[in-house]
């Protein structure tokens, strides 16, 4: 498996508030965590920091079995048709119970030290990442920072935003399309740290049961500082330009959507993981 990521401020933001990391286990595993945050600018830059930090260190624990346990995982049964599972964690797979266990680490610890520090008081951040090793993809999200799967055959997110406006394209009373330029967009409603608890929600994505799936794939993650300026669209077809060339094109392609983001006006931080699998 092969990476990129790059994380920049923009063209209006004076601190970048984003944070990303990217790691390898035993076994060909690949961990990858991005985080977004808010509160400030010290608070957001210093939620996201805590945030990746303490998530890694709780993957970190496990970091020898990750293989063997995603292994374990593969053989857990998938209803017929499904492609991309949202996993309940009393399902017993240990790679979701770890993911989950991870993000609390990480609200746990941006909470705590927010609590510690008035002027960091109600600090808080997104957080997005993934566990892949083969066929095998998982996912963990709260907030708005997303996952998609890229292969010929198209785009998938896979992850869900926890925000205002995914709320009432939900209950069908906004539409995707005005979801995308609303003024209140940037609200979300789930984010690490902002609570003593936080909901995860954890997915798997079957590579068995994607179709058009015999050549390349990629996962990318990012914040919404790339997804609010491009169409999902426009995001694959940069992907997909990286071919099989090695990390040197997995490079460019990342550069070629963060400079796209900021030629759209770069209203945000922006930060982008490719994974190549």
């Amino acid at each position: 498996m092969i990476y990129c990521g790059k994380t920049d401020v923009g063209k209006l933001r004076a601190v970048n508030q984003d944070n990303f990391i990217i790691k390898e286990y035993p076994g060909d595993v690949t961990l990858a965590v991005v985080c977004d945050g808010m509160g400030g600018a010290n608070g957001g830059a210093t939620a996201s920091e805590v945030a990746v930090g303490a998530f890694v260190e709780y993957v970190d624990r496990f970091g020898d079995k990750l293989a063997a346990l995603i292994e374990e995982g593969s053989r857990e049964d998938f209803s017929m048709n499904a492609d991309t599972k949202e996993l309940d964690i009393s399902e017993g797979s240990s790679i979701p119970v770890i993911l989950t266990g991870a993000v609390s680490a990480a609200n746990e610890a941006v909470f705590s030290k927010s609590s510690e520090d008035p002027e960091l008081l109600g600090m808080g951040t997104t957080l997005v990442a993934t566990v892949a090793s083969g066929r095998d993809i998982y996912a963990a999200n709260v907030g708005d920072s997303r996952m998609y799967v890229i292969t010929d055959g198209g785009i998938r997110q896979i992850t869900r935003d926890h925000s205002y406006v995914q709320h009432l394209v939900d209950l069908g009373r906004m539409s995707p399309k005005k979801a995308k330029t609303s003024k209140r967009k940037n609200i979300i409603t789930r984010a690490v740290g902002t609570e003593a608890k936080v909901k995860t929600d954890i997915f798997r994505v079957d590579r068995d049961r994607m179709p058009e799936d015999d050549g390349k794939v990629y996962i990318l993650l990012c914040s919404d500082g790339l997804t609010n300026m491009m169409e999902t669209h426009e995001i694959a077809d940069i992907v997909r330009s990286a071919g099989d060339g090695g990390e040197d094109k997995l490079g460019e392609a990342t550069d070629a959507l963060v400079d796209l983001a900021n030629e759209r006006g770069g209203v945000d931080n922006i930060t982008v993981v490719i994974l190549s699998m």
